[in-house]
């Protein structure tokens, strides 16, 4: 505003002297009017908050939008961005509850959500929050041992934005998230680590082989432990099949011999059956006595030759006897 006031008096002492005097004052009030308006007139930006201080006092926060203040009196002295804003905080070594140095670095989501406090509460506030974390990080971090360090990091997030918050409050800022970005362990304790993984992948390696080549064993024992069983099943069933074969057989053969008896006692009932049966006997015997001839030196030759027509007749009566029994009638004494 100062600077505006020094311009227009320039410029009305400039018209003076050009014999402009009738203009000069005009100009110098409409001149200063119009510095004025344009130095009373704020418009605050969508997620901003402007703190005025009137006479060196706080004064009034102004909300986004069309704004007045006083020139000369009121000031612009703070302002503030609403947004969600992300800071860094720089890698610090922090030593574990193993004495182990790790370094460790992280960012954190902050937020002004009070622009008086913002502004009076801490000389520095986005500083203090930067040393807060770092402080709460090396006393968290102290408190646990490498390996869990590892494994609870959204523990340590939790506790630092709890103390970050807690101290916040009274800066007018509000911290949102924080999270680590890099653990970052000595390069001996990488190595061994690494090491150390290593040996674990071997370890399951060797687990994975052994479960493998029992489960082979197993399916291998199971598969031949099948094969007899089918093996067996099958025999059983063959000899199954094949004693069910003979049994048919034997069925058949015994119905083909009863079928051929009924035949051969038919046969003797019809008129000359009784001479052609003696005369079937009588070359079965001699063709069974030239065979013996044929299969040995010896001619056996009956004591009796009668005796071959004692045995057709002895034949004869057990046909006729089997006749009689067939037809039903009594025999003689």
């Amino acid at each position: 505003m100062l600077v505006k006031i020094i311009g227009i008096l320039i410029a009305t002492v400039a018209l003076a002297v050009m014999g402009f005097q009738s203009y000069a004052l005009p100009f110098f009030i409409i001149a200063l009017g119009i510095a004025f308006v344009i130095e009373s007139v704020r418009l605050v930006p969508q997620q901003h908050a402007w703190v005025v201080e009137r006479l060196g006092k706080y004064h009034a926060t102004l909300e986004p939008g069309l704004s007045f203040i006083v020139p000369f009196i009121d000031r612009i002295a703070y302002r503030h961005s609403l947004k969600e804003v992300p800071l860094d905080v720089p890698e610090q070594v922090c030593i574990t509850r193993d004495n182990t140095q790790l370094g460790v670095d992280g960012i954190i989501y902050y937020q002004v959500t009070d622009p008086r406090l913002a502004s009076y509460g801490s000389s520095d506030p986005i500083a203090a929050i930067t040393q807060l974390a770092q402080t709460t990080l090396r006393s968290e971090i102290g408190k646990m041992e490498l390996d869990r360090t590892f494994e609870s990091r959204d523990e340590i997030n939790r506790q630092v934005v709890a103390v970050l918050d807690e101290a916040g409050r009274t800066w007018g800022v509000k911290v949102l998230r924080y999270e680590i970005k890099n653990l970052t362990p000595p390069e001996a304790i990488l190595r061994s680590m690494q090491a150390q993984i290593t040996a674990e992948r071997e370890k399951r390696a060797l687990i994975a082989k052994s479960e493998g080549q029992r489960q082979e064993e197993i399916n291998l024992a199971d598969g031949e432990k099948q094969a007899f069983i089918l093996k067996s099943e099958g025999a059983k069933q063959s000899a199954i099949n094949n004693a069910q074969g003979d049994a048919q057989a034997l069925e058949l053969i015994a119905q083909a011999t009863a079928n051929a008896v009924r035949m051969v006692a038919e046969a003797l009932s019809q008129p000359g059956g009784l001479s052609a049966a003696n005369l079937k006997v009588a070359e079965l015997y001699i063709q069974a006595f030239g065979q013996l001839a044929k299969t040995n030196n010896t001619l056996i030759v009956p004591s009796n030759v009668s005796d071959i027509a004692g045995l057709v007749a002895s034949a004869m009566t057990v046909l006729e006897g089997a006749k009689r029994v067939e037809t039903g009638k009594p025999g003689s004494p």
